[in-house]
């Protein structure tokens, strides 16, 4: 379907959701917001996608809420504000239950509602100079959702400090990088979607059904106490036993060993086999 806030298309098994008001530095209105949900579902039931980059056009990667047409048009915001009260977001991923890898590419700045995004992802980049702040205390706004998801993945005191200090100060993406909110820096910033598509090719060459059960599996175990985690992990372990993927892979590597060909090490591939659609292991 077509969309007038979001760039949404495929490269390869590379889906690609990308942010599309540069002049509005990206902020979420009310169209964009009924967009996300459909972008993310449609993403998630193309088969040819295994997965998708999130990132945004132009110098930011996405700055929360537009408040301009929030103080213009309150009903047109209605709906969001009621999703917010309830608890029933439908911005991200997460959000949407889609299974598929998600990968944050952040560019620019990336503030407020945006760190919804950063949160929600499964792994996250950022261009060098890529900046975070949260200044929803700096407008008389409570952080709650954004931080809260923050904290699975970085020091709760960091987090404080950003909520705290609001539009005060930036987090820069060097120092995101050794708080654990992201695990690569891309320098130059010019190639953060080259990047971004390189490592999501070689995502992509895993099995889609392993790796929406380990998400599964991962997901839910920040749910839960690590007992009940345990248990639901191996509901998806178990899942996974005697399926089609399984089988080629156990075949191919026994093949390799036989052949004396070690596989191929994590974050390599074999000389001569370029990561294209026709080289994926599971098709």
């Amino acid at each position: 379907m077509g969309y007038e806030t979001l760039d949404v298309h495929r490269d390869g098994p590379v889906g690609w959701l990308v942010f599309n008001r540069p002049d509005a530095a990206n902020a979420m209105d009310a169209t964009m917001l009924a967009e996300l949900e459909q972008a993310w579902i449609e993403l998630d039931a193309d088969p040819a996608v295994r997965v998708i980059v999130n990132t945004g056009a132009g110098r930011a990667f996405q700055t929360g809420v537009d408040v301009v047409q929030m103080s213009r048009d309150v009903d047109a915001m209605r709906e969001q504000s009621r999703r917010t009260r309830d608890a029933t977001l439908r911005l991200t991923a997460w959000h949407n239950q889609v299974w598929k890898p998600v990968i944050a590419a952040v560019n620019g700045v990336c503030a407020g509602g945006g760190l919804h995004f950063v949160a929600d992802a499964d792994i996250v980049i950022a261009a060098s100079d890529a900046t975070f702040l949260d200044p929803h205390v700096s407008v008389g706004q409570v952080t709650a959702y954004e931080a809260i998801g923050l904290e699975r993945k970085m020091p709760v005191e960091a987090v404080m400090r950003m909520a705290f200090l609001g539009r005060y100060e930036r987090l820069s993406a060097p120092r995101a990088y050794q708080l654990g909110m992201l695990s690569e820096v891309v320098d130059p910033p010019e190639r953060l979607r080259e990047v971004a598509q390189e490592l999501a090719e070689k995502i992509a060459r895993n099995s889609p059904a392993a790796m929406a059960a380990t998400k599964r599996a991962l997901w839910g175990a920040l749910e839960t106490g690590l007992t009940d985690a345990c248990k639901h992990g191996a509901r998806e372990l178990v899942s996974m036993w005697g399926h089609a993927d399984q089988n080629r892979r156990a075949a191919g590597l026994h093949r390799e060993a036989r052949a004396g060909v070690a596989p191929a090490r994590a974050g390599h591939h074999r000389r001569g086999r370029p990561m294209t659609e026709s080289t994926y292991e599971f098709s």
